[in-house]
C-alpha cells in the first residue's frame, strides 16, 4: 500500500495564509514542462473505471502520471514511486509548506 503525503501550512503559527490557493498551485506546476492540470482524475483497472473531480496536478515520469490533488488547501500525492519524494520536497518548498503523513 502506497503511503500518502501532503503538502500543508497548518502547522505554520506565524504563516497569515493556512491555505495552499489554486492559483499559487497553478502558477508552480504550469512553470513545470512535466505537469499538467487537470479538473478530472481516471483511474482504469480491468473492472471497472473511475473519476474523481477535483484539482488534479499530473505528473508524467517515465511514461506514468502521478497525481498532486488539492484539496481544502492542502495538496495530496500518494508515494507510489520513489521518484515523487524529491518532486514533493521541491513543491513544499516553492509553496512555503510542511510535508507530512495524512
Amino acid at each position: 500500500m502506497n503511503q500518502r503525503f501532503k503538502i500543508t501550512r497548518s502547522m505554520q503559527e506565524n504563516n497569515p495564509e493556512q491555505s495552499i490557493s489554486l492559483e499559487e498551485c497553478k502558477a508552480y506546476f504550469t512553470s513545470r514542462p512535466d505537469f499538467t492540470y487537470s479538473t478530472e482524475l481516471h483511474i482504469v483497472r480491468a473492472e471497472s473505471t473511475m473519476t474523481i473531480q477535483g484539482d488534479f496536478f499530473m505528473w508524467e515520469h517515465e511514461g506514468q502520471q502521478f497525481p498532486f490533488r488539492l484539496y481544502m488547501g492542502e495538496l495530496y500525492a500518494a508515494i507510489s514511486n520513489e521518484a515523487i519524494v524529491p518532486v514533493m520536497m521541491e513543491a513544499a518548498s516553492h509553496l512555503h509548506g510542511d510535508i507530512v503523513e495524512g
